[in-house]
């Protein structure tokens, strides 16, 4: 048999038989998307994901001591408005993309190290697949002196459970021993204005816009309840936003991607957002991916004002988002980088600082940015 014989009936079809096992495998978990990303992003970055081999393989962020007790909250902290009356932190901790955030052993580890050394606000979401270590590591917080009401949890509902009745059974979910383990939820999110893909309020008939309104309801009878205390959307832009106008609760957050290199239409959604009074937290306020954040990090202009203040660009970049009136989730399973993050409060970067990072986008090329136009 040729070597093309060889590639068209063996290597070939073995191929599509391993592709459509995947395919399946994915396609089983009751968030496939989050399956997805939980076995991809560990594989990016060399490790072996946990949905293969299981939790606590990973190697990162260190062991708890024991007799760790809770640190002072940051001085100077800084919060956010929110519509009921309530605030919360500007400066918290994302529990997404990457490796360890999927390992259940290290996210643990992360959230519980993060509460301890004073930082109370915590970024989840469905779609990350740790919901179960994040609850856990905030009972061991409590049992160690730190207050629950304190704490700031906020998790996202993915589009693929959109619509009334589902919204209400996945969130009211989210609180089972099995997910949060929590008696109430801070903030909950729709993580999108849509998903790609088909989904049971697609199946029934109904458009996107049908069923991010149905969502919304939902959302909003549960903070009716008091299931949740706010309820808030991610990746929304003007025309999402105004479709929930007048429906139901005020819209309290929307999470989107900020730093100083977002194109015009980010802006746009920003300013909207400042106008109404809605929250916003800057996901990816270091830059954006792993490309993005890499330029950054060498940018010269960041990298003399992080001089002149004695602090990272890292540090700097939170600070600008926080002046400019975002919440900031960075990602971190490093104990120390927790630490420098929250230090951002104990500096101000001067009014020509601010003007100077602000100018950056006009002079920086080459990034890249989710467009949420082109949801429905």
């Amino acid at each position: 048999m040729g070597w093309k014989n060889i590639l068209l009936w063996r290597v070939i079809p073995g191929i599509l038989v391993v592709l459509a096992a995947a395919i399946g495998w994915f396609a089983s978990h009751e968030v496939p998307m989050g399956r997805f990303f939980a076995t991809v992003v560990p594989l990016m970055k060399g490790a072996l994901p946990p949905t293969v081999v299981g939790h606590g393989w990973m190697k990162g962020t260190p062991p708890v001591p024991d007799d760790l007790v809770p640190k002072p909250r940051p001085k100077n902290e800084i919060f956010l408005k929110l519509p009921g009356g309530g605030k919360f932190p500007q400066n918290g901790l994302g529990m997404c993309c990457r490796a360890t955030a999927y390992d259940d052993v290290l996210a643990y580890r992360t959230v519980l190290w993060y509460l301890l050394l004073g930082g109370r606000h915590i970024d989840g979401a469905h779609l990350y697949l740790n919901h179960n270590a994040i609850g856990k590591a905030i009972k061991e917080a409590v049992r160690r002196g730190v207050k629950r009401s304190e704490i700031f949890v906020t998790t996202k509902i993915a589009p693929s459970h959109y619509g009334y009745e589902r919204a209400i059974a996945t969130v009211q979910n989210f609180l089972s021993e099995e997910e949060l383990g929590l008696d109430y939820i801070d903030l909950v999110i729709m993580h999108a204005p849509s998903f790609p893909l088909s989904t049971p309020c697609k199946r029934e008939g109904k458009d996107a816009a049908q069923c991010r309104k149905e969502t919304w309801l939902a959302l909003s009878d549960l903070r009716k309840k008091g299931v949740i205390k706010n309820a808030g959307v991610s990746n929304f832009g003007v025309k999402h936003l105004q479709e929930l106008e007048n429906i139901g609760a005020p819209v309290a957050n929307n999470q989107i991607e900020y730093n100083p290199f977002v194109p015009e239409y980010i802006e746009e959604t920003f300013d909207y957002c400042r106008k109404f009074k809605i929250a916003i937290t800057a996901y990816f306020p270091l830059g954006g991916d792993i490309a993005n954040k890499d330029k950054a990090m060498r940018n010269k202009i960041l990298a003399k004002i992080s001089d002149k203040h004695g602090k990272s660009v890292s540090q700097v970049m939170l600070r600008w988002a926080i002046q400019r009136g975002c919440a900031v989730i960075p990602g971190t399973g490093n104990p120390k980088h927790m630490e420098e993050n929250l230090e951002v409060y104990a500096f101000k970067l001067d009014e020509e600082d601010m003007k100077t990072i602000n100018g950056l986008k006009h002079g920086v090329t080459g990034t890249t940015h989710m467009d949420y136009r082109e949801f429905d």
